[in-house]
């Protein structure tokens, strides 16, 4: 007699066995997904932060630059006023002498002719200096040696000739002035945010430098000075000066590489 088939039974250990591979598999899967999503999302940060600091940079160059400006033209306007300052002392000096003379002629009965005659001087005097420099008309010295002569004038007219002669004297000598500082005055157009001097700076070279075709170290370097070298500066752009050496030779050199002349 025949035994009746038998199901074929699995104990719980062989189902088990089985499904570890799934398992794994899923396990796996789910592991590298996380893998994955964690490296995006670290990827992300990095990025990030790369930026925050390339921003940051880039603020900070900024400012340095316009710290460095700031810097630049600070120094640039405390020269020119040093430099007026001596002016205007050499200037009132000059007015000193200037009345001395004229109290002296007034002792000695001045005539109207002559006061006449220094009025017109003065006046040829100032209308050439206007024409010779673009712009003078706004200049501080310049109204004012206007103004003497025009108070000139109304003295003359009054028959006060002494006074005449005496505010035709102090206008020629605002005048005389003008006309030392003009000369060599630059004839090069003014490029943007250029920005002239009150009066040409008498300066000097504090080491050995580069003169630059522009205000900026990419332009191309004209010709090289020594230490002690003499220049006169007319504007400034930024820190950037232009500068004329005493042969004629122009250009800009940056604004530490100078300083003022010891009178």
């Amino acid at each position: 007699m025949k035994q009746p088939a038998q199901s074929r039974s699995y104990p719980a250990s062989c189902h088990r066995a089985r499904l570890y591979p799934v398992c794994l598999l899923i396990v796996a899967g789910t592991l590298l997904s996380g893998c994955a999503g964690a490296t995006q999302e670290q990827s992300d940060k990095v990025i990030a932060e790369r930026e925050k600091i390339e921003k940051a940079y880039q603020m900070l160059t900024a400012t340095n630059q316009d710290l460095e400006g700031k810097l630049a033209r600070l120094q640039l306007l405390l020269l020119e006023k040093e430099t007026l300052s001596k002016d205007l002392s050499k200037m009132l000096e000059e007015a000193i002498l200037e009345v001395v003379r004229a109290k002296a002629k007034l002792r000695s009965m001045e005539s109207k002719a002559e006061a006449a005659s220094t009025l017109a001087e003065g006046e040829i005097a100032l209308k050439g200096l206007g024409t010779k420099v673009a712009g003078l008309e706004k200049d501080t010295d310049f109204i004012h040696a206007e103004e003497l002569l025009k108070a000139s004038g109304l003295e003359l007219k009054k028959e006060n000739y002494s006074g005449a002669l005496y505010l035709a004297t102090q206008a020629k000598v605002i005048i005389n002035q003008g006309q030392e500082r003009s000369k060599g005055r630059e004839k090069t157009p003014m490029i943007a945010g250029e920005v002239s001097f009150a009066i040409p700076l008498p300066l000097r070279v504090v080491g050995p430098s580069k003169v630059r075709e522009g205000p900026g170290p990419d332009f191309k370097v004209v010709f090289a000075l020594k230490e002690g070298t003499e220049l006169v500066g007319y504007s400034y752009k930024g820190p950037w000066v232009r500068v004329r050496a005493e042969d004629g030779r122009g250009g800009w050199i940056y604004y530490n590489l100078i300083g003022g002349r010891e009178k």
